[in-house]
């Protein structure tokens, strides 16, 4: 596939929002005393990324003023439910801000809320994907497994950078643990996920693609004389050396630094390690998203496999 930078930057940043939402709203149910100002400014950094992510959405749209009819299809479509939770979960997020700047007392009931709705984009935006049985790399349960967990790890490393930010140290004891634990395992299962991947043997064949029963049957040409949508939507045009480099740096920023960062910001009672570890994440995950676009295999390549 032929990723969209508006949707690895959609689902990296809203991802981010969502885990650090949860450590907050985690922080507040178990009575973690931390500084209003403090926690209206991170919910106020959640709300400007979830707003960020909505606005790349808009731009993956040939037709942003036709959005609305996203949600028309809600019965079978998790796009069109992932249209609807997204701007509840910013609702969501919004008014437990505003409550905190306000000073009225929410009890549990925005931080429990907002877990919920973090919960059901991930399983929303996640299911826009794993649904599709023909794009084999994606329809499998680690689909689900991956964005939960990165989403969490880089909301739980972000809280943890702005913890040392915003001098919250009882904030950093609890979550930098489980930021490293986190990132850790969402490491393991996003490497699994890699390596199935490339292992993948397809159902679909250039025989089956074409219609040619042929034993021995090689492709030369595109199988159309100039362009189309197809060849332009469903190939990246990176080859073999770039994609091991994307890979490679998704491992090693996305998660293998970002853990040791984090264990050396524990071990030595560092704060910049854990600002360093969220500045190093960042790309690596944007490689990471790139990535499970960029690998999945859409049938139809089968047929337009030469692009010349």
């Amino acid at each position: 596939m032929n990723p969209a930078f508006s949707v690895v930057i959609f689902t990296v940043v809203a991802g981010a929002a969502q885990g650090m939402v949860v450590a907050l709203a985690l922080a507040s149910l178990a009575g973690l005393a931390l500084a209003p100002s403090f926690l209206c400014t991170a919910l106020f950094v959640a709300e400007a990324l979830l707003l960020v992510g909505l606005g790349a959405s808009f731009a993956h749209l040939g037709r942003p003023g036709r959005a609305w009819r996203a949600v028309l299809m809600w019965r079978t479509s998790w796009l069109s439910r992932e249209v609807i939770v997204l701007p509840a979960f910013i609702g969501v997020v919004g008014l437990w801000w505003l409550a905190l700047y306000l000073g009225i007392d929410n009890g549990m009931l925005l931080p429990a809320a907002a877990i919920v709705m973090a919960a059901l984009l991930w399983y929303c935006t996640a299911m826009i994907y794993a649904c599709l049985r023909f794009i084999e790399e994606w329809a499998q349960p680690l689909t689900l497994v991956n964005f939960a967990l990165t989403g969490l790890s880089s909301g739980l490393v972000l809280t943890c950078a702005l913890a040392v930010l915003g001098g919250q140290p009882q904030l950093l004891q609890a979550f930098g643990p489980a930021a490293a634990a986190v990132t850790a395992v969402a490491g393991i299962t996003r490497s699994l996920a890699l390596r199935r991947n490339a292992l993948l043997k397809h159902k679909s064949t250039l025989q089956s693609a074409t219609g040619i029963r042929a034993p021995q049957l090689a492709q030369k040409s595109m199988g159309m004389s100039a362009g189309s949508f197809n060849t332009r939507e469903f190939f990246h045009r990176a080859g073999p050396a770039s994609m091991k480099h994307v890979k490679r740096a998704l491992i090693v920023l996305g998660f293998a630094l970002p853990v040791a960062l984090l264990l050396w910001g524990l071990a030595a009672a560092s704060g910049m390690a854990f600002v360093l570890a969220w500045a190093v994440q960042v790309p690596g995950l944007v490689a990471d998203r790139w990535m499970f676009f960029a690998q999945a295999r859409h049938p139809q390549n089968l047929y337009y496999q030469v692009v010349s």
